[in-house]
């Protein structure tokens, strides 16, 4: 076996090649394709590794009370033992009001998206009320009692395509996003450039709104143009918003600290990013919530009103930015990550065949290694092979965070249906002068609720007796109201169908709708929701807790993909989910959520292994990347 030398922890610099000193040798060491961008190429606002290499800026393990526990520096701080960490109860950090600010952004940011986003499905389904005032408003009196809002009369088909269109590009995007943030732009720079895009979105949307333009019958190019525009804002914003929050965390090793009651407590980094994103994931339903005030406005003042309010709104986002960003930590990009990992998989497959490959192992990992491979080969062509032997961790890493996000899409169709199928369920039904979209707002009303709940109640008391909920057991959960969900669904549909003058083709029945009262909608938008706070948040904690530094927002992002690709499936099915078939696709999703009950906590039970020490701080901030030079002791000496 060659003797080598893994040089792997070069100072970035602006330069190609960099002095690296091991085992009493000097020899110069070249940067490669995967090291991180020098101080001058980051932009405006990062923190520069090289600018204060002396200070802890980049080492964000803030000082902090916990009760009247005491303050101490990070290397005085007393870390668990394995059978502290498995006994002792863990903690979350306080909030600091960085992550406050975060949270308003959010709140704001996501207001503004979905109150735009909910009048879109009857903006394009109906035509203009009768008796309306042109702008997509329905009568007044009782003449628009039962009545939907609409504009361009394009069908339910149409508008389910439309709807599952933007969400599909709203969850896609944000990967581009993310491999932007993770290797050029940082992921504030990237936000920033969302929130641009997202304010230009806004204003053209009012446009295909306005009366004239409704009634020109031009008015679907430029909504489709806004709605586009607008995908591409939450692209660049929805992945790197939740991983520049969880990077303010004052935490990023278990410590053991005392409350004031005398009890010994850990507080523990993963507790603390599943608490931030509990709160995050409040704001988002608080924000979200605004659909209720478009829901009134798009049936009582038409379209472009529905359509201007969420301006003002997304108006905060920028001034809260500009007052907390001096106060806020920066992870610099990291250069080609994506490049790297596709190297990496490819040699995975190379040095293991298909098969091998695909069922993995350290064995199988560990051929991917530039020291393995070193071993093997006698030389590493350094063209081929730039990454180093923990990047190769990090990739595998990365998959088993993303592993249970495979399934996740089963949940998604359950929340909310496939489709626009829940919104044609509500036109069959009795509105008596309720929006026929309103109830989708007992979503976030749900969540709103019972986030506090769950956040420091139940959480918090299984924590205390010693039986914490692993995050598998949490998805379970939310698997489980999916499935009952969908039980109620079909129950409904059929109700519906029974009791509809049309019978079997109520939708877009002119005869009337059925008895059945919009009320009964309230399960299908509710129970979702309370399964959202498990099954979604629990996905975010994984992404950003099992993700390596370097690939935070692209990890999450992939999490996020998921909606997208039931949004696809949606768009996939948007010909057939239609009268006479909509009990179906509610029986079909009871039972793929009820196998996923089981499913889950056993296929992955190897996720609900605690991660002590996620993030390591120097990786983040740019010293220990990849920028590295294999080489035998005897190159080394020639080299000399």
């Amino acid at each position: 076996m060659s003797e080598y030398s893994l040089r792997s922890q070069c100072r970035p610099t602006g330069q190609r090649s960099c002095p690296c000193v091991q085992s009493g040798n000097t020899a110069p060491v070249l940067d490669t394709i995967s090291a991180p961008v020098p101080a001058s190429g980051l932009p405006g606002g990062h923190l520069a590794e090289t600018k204060k290499e002396e200070q802890s800026e980049l080492s964000p393990v803030f000082n902090y009370q916990l009760n009247n526990g005491t303050a101490s520096e990070e290397s005085l701080e007393e870390e668990p033992t394995d059978e502290e960490y498995e006994t002792l109860r863990k903690v979350p950090a306080p909030l600091h009001w960085e992550v406050v600010a975060m949270c308003i952004v959010e709140l704001a940011e996501r207001a503004s998206y979905y109150g735009s986003k909910k009048p879109f499905s009857n903006f394009v389904r109906g035509p203009l009320p009768k008796g309306g005032n042109g702008t997509g408003a329905v009568a007044k009196g009782a003449a628009g009692k039962n009545q939907s809002p609409g504009a361009l009369g394009m069908g339910s088909v149409a508008a389910s395509a439309v709807t599952s269109t933007f969400t599909f590009l709203s969850y896609v995007i944000p990967i581009f996003g993310a491999i932007i943030s993770d290797t050029k732009w940082g992921r504030f720079k990237t936000i920033c450039v969302g929130v641009a895009v997202g304010a230009i979105a806004h204003v053209i949307l009012v446009i295909p709104a306005i009366p004239s333009v409704i009634a020109s019958g031009h008015a679907f190019g430029p909504f489709l143009l806004s709605m586009i525009i607008l995908a591409f804002a939450a692209g660049f914003i929805k992945p790197c918003l939740a991983p520049l929050l969880c990077d303010q965390s004052p935490v990023k090793k278990p410590v053991i600290k005392t409350t004031k009651k005398g009890e010994r407590v850990i507080v523990d980094p993963q507790a603390t990013v599943q608490r931030y994103l509990l709160i995050f994931y409040w704001c988002i339903n608080i924000g979200s919530f605004w659909m209720i005030v478009t829901s009134y406005t798009q049936r009582l003042a038409g379209f472009w009103v529905a359509y201007l309010e969420p301006v003002a709104l997304y108006l905060v986002v920028p001034f809260v930015f500009l007052f907390v960003y001096k106060k806020l930590y920066f992870a610099p990009p990291q250069g080609s990550v994506v490049l790297e990992f596709v190297y990496v998989i490819r040699e995975l497959f190379k040095r293991n065949g298909f098969f091998g490959a695909l069922k993995g192992g350290d064995r199988a990992w560990n051929l991917a290694k530039p020291s393995a491979i070193l071993e093997l080969d006698g030389k590493i062509d350094e063209k081929k092979v730039f990454w180093d032997d923990k990047f190769v961790d990090e990739i595998r890493q990365s998959l088993q965070a993303c592993a249970v996000s495979w399934i996740l899409p089963i949940y998604y169709l359950a929340d909310g249906g496939i489709g626009n199928m829940e919104n044609d369920m509500s036109t069959a039904m009795t509105l008596n002068d309720i929006p026929n979209d309103l109830m989708g707002n007992f979503n976030p009303l749900c969540i709103i609720i019972f986030t506090p709940i769950i956040t420091y109640g139940l959480y918090p008391f299984f924590e205390r007796i010693g039986r914490p909920i692993k995050p598998m057991t949490r998805i379970a959960i939310g698997f489980a109201l999916a499935t009952i969900t969908m039980i109620i669904g079909a129950i409904v549909q059929w109700k519906i169908y029974k009791s509809s003058p049309c019978g079997y083709y109520a939708t877009d029945c002119e005869d009337g709708v059925s008895p059945v009262p919009l009320a009964w909608q309230i399960p299908l938008s509710a129970l979702p929701g309370i399964g959202e706070i498990f099954v979604s948040v629990t996905s975010y904690e994984i992404a950003y807790t099992r993700a390596p530094a370097r690939m935070k927002s692209l990890v999450y992002a992939i999490i996020l993909f998921n909606q997208a690709i039931s949004a696809a499936i949606g768009l996939a099915l948007s010909g057939v989910i239609k009268d006479p078939y909509l009990i179906w696709p509610y029986v079909a999703l009871a039972i793929a959520n009820f196998i996923c009950v089981f499913a889950v906590p056993y296929v992955f039970r190897h996720l609900n292994e605690p991660i002590r020490e996620f993030a390591n701080v120097d990786r983040q901030a740019g010293k220990l990347q990849p920028g590295h030079h294999i080489e035998t002791v005897g190159e080394a000496e020639k080299r000399q």
